[in-house]
């Protein structure tokens, strides 16, 4: 079969991208615009460029384009999904979350549109965790018909005088948080005790991916469907598939479905329940799962005891601790840069709150999305609203990651949004040497600072409610010489914390997969 004919605009879309990754934005902005302006009545093309456009962080000019596409085109429901995404990274998760329960009526059947109905719940405070479960719930029960019914669990081999056959699916391994995270822990797998595979969804090849090729059997499955994926898995006599994305971006959660191996966990990627029964178990720790936790999982909860993360630095972050900013201007910079998705009145409430308690103190954000103007307006106006002058809120756009981590010489303390929080963000502050000031509540993904700064020893840095999260930033401020001693031990303490302990924390891993593959076959044989 021969491949179809190439748009006329691909060219010029693929420039404009390239301009992009270079952090040309302006010449990408003019090369999209010409696009735009001489195929206005293309659909494609609005949606192509429209997609280019949010990807680096230009939300206002992206929503036009998903406009334009909408009317073009009124029956192509893509462009709704896609503005449905730009009203959650504008922090707006009622506007977002009212359009994909519009779009599940209408798509109820679309793996994309499930995942990201799904995975938008997670930002949104108001959402309540019975109504997380029983979403997730409903998912599982549309993946497991989807897949052709309930499949009976796979005959388990004996692990006798034989390493233990682990497989990982991803669309992330390459420098993303998950392959960020799971590269070290690959490549410090003992072969006597695992035999590991790689099964990549992605479509990303960097540096990460080629240090994870050697660390394992690498298969490239970005063509695969689910039915073939699930074949390779099973000649490749996985024992234990663990899915690493969840109801992210990318995910092939829906392989599980299949139930391609004897044991299936979550791990890693995601920080809810995956909804689907036929995921054996949840990988946590004590201070993402507290007691009571498991009744919002339909999988058993397994708790690592050292932390359900492994951090290393990337290789390219700065080597030295930069001082503390406040020494030289005189007055403290907490700052965040984390997604703007994670941003809420509450959040903005108590940042305002802190603001006002710190004279002259200043608060700078990050992320991709203050690329857009009338993002950072609405952002302005939320802290002027609460009696914050602008000017004591600055926003940055995109950077490349080098220079992000550069750019926390710049900032004194950071304010963990919530109630999602950071994860490799708050590792990689930390890291820098500035403190993280977060509130774990009852969600997971709420609790993932809580669980770096206990492994490192600085849990006084978790707040108990909001109070108390505005007491310790305003305390922090106002211990100068603490700040800076905190700031120049930080690393020091995290190399010798089980945050750091990849050898350590990988033996933990593989003891923990081999006794519940062990655990299972035990159950499996006394059933009747």
């Amino acid at each position: 079969m021969n491949n179809p004919t190439p748009p006329l605009w691909a060219s010029a879309l693929a420039q404009a991208q390239l301009l992009a990754s270079q952090a040309r934005f302006d010449a990408c902005l003019a090369a999209c615009q010409e696009i735009l302006d001489n195929h206005a009545e293309d659909s494609e093309a609005q949606i192509s460029v429209g997609s280019l456009l949010m990807g680096y962080g230009f939300l206002t000019a992206a929503g036009q384009c998903f406009a334009r596409s909408c009317s073009l085109t009124p029956n192509d429901l893509r462009p709704l999904a896609n503005l449905a995404n730009l009203a959650r990274d504008a922090g707006n998760h009622a506007e977002s979350n009212r359009m994909y329960s519009a779009l599940l009526k209408r798509l109820p059947d679309q793996p994309l549109v499930r995942r990201n109905a799904l995975m938008c719940l997670e930002f949104d405070p108001e959402v309540s965790s019975d109504e997380r479960l029983d979403q997730a719930k409903a998912w599982g029960k549309w993946a497991i018909a989807k897949a052709g019914g309930l499949r009976s669990r796979p005959t388990q081999r004996t692990l006798e005088k034989r390493p233990l056959r682990v497989g990982y699916v991803s669309a992330d391994f390459c420098q993303h948080t998950v392959g960020l995270f799971v590269k070290d822990v690959l490549l410090a797998h003992n072969a006597g005790r695992v035999t590991a595979f790689a099964y990549s969804a992605g479509q990303v090849d960097d540096w990460v991916t080629a240090a994870i090729r050697t660390a394992c059997s690498f298969r490239d499955v970005a063509a695969h469907d689910d039915a073939a994926l699930a074949e390779q898995i099973r000649q490749d006599d996985i024992d234990v598939l663990v899915d690493l994305s969840g109801h992210t971006a990318g995910s092939r959660l829906t392989v599980f479905a299949h139930r391609p191996a004897p044991v299936q966990v979550s791990w890693l990627g995601y920080f809810a329940t995956t909804g689907l029964s036929v995921v054996d178990a949840v990988i946590l720790d004590e201070w993402h799962a507290p007691q009571g936790v498991g009744a919002h999982f339909v999988e058993a909860v397994v708790r690592l005891p050292g932390g359900r993360f492994c951090y290393q630095p990337v290789p390219f972050a700065p080597a030295e601790v930069a001082p503390p900013p406040s020494i030289a201007k005189g007055y403290v910079t907490f700052g965040s840069f984390n997604n703007t998705a994670k941003l809420n009145a509450g959040v903005f409430d108590l940042w305002s709150r802190i603001l006002a308690a710190v004279p002259d103190s200043r608060l700078v954000l990050k992320w991709r999305t203050f690329q857009d103007e009338a993002l950072c307006q609405s952002v302005r106006e939320a802290f002027a609203q609460r009696g914050i002058a602008p000017g004591r809120i600055e926003l940055r756009g995109a950077s490349f990651h080098v220079d992000v981590l550069k750019e926390y010489a710049d900032i004194d303390i950071a304010l963990d949004p919530f109630p999602f929080t950071g994860g490799l963000t708050s590792c990689e502050s930390l890291w820098m040497g500035v403190p993280v000031i977060t509130w774990p509540q009852s969600q997971v993904v709420s609790r993932q600072t809580l669980a770096f700064l206990s492994a490192i020893g600085l849990r006084e840095l978790a707040a108990q409610d909001g109070s108390d999260y505005v007491r310790i930033a305003v305390k922090l401020a106002g211990d100068r010489k603490g700040l800076a001693a905190l700031r120049k031990e930080m690393r020091t303490r995290m190399q010798a914390s089980s945050l750091m302990d990849v050898p350590g924390f990988t033996r933990q891993f593989e003891q923990c997969l081999i006794d519940l593959y062990r655990e299972i076959s035990t159950l499996e044989k006394t059933m009747p």
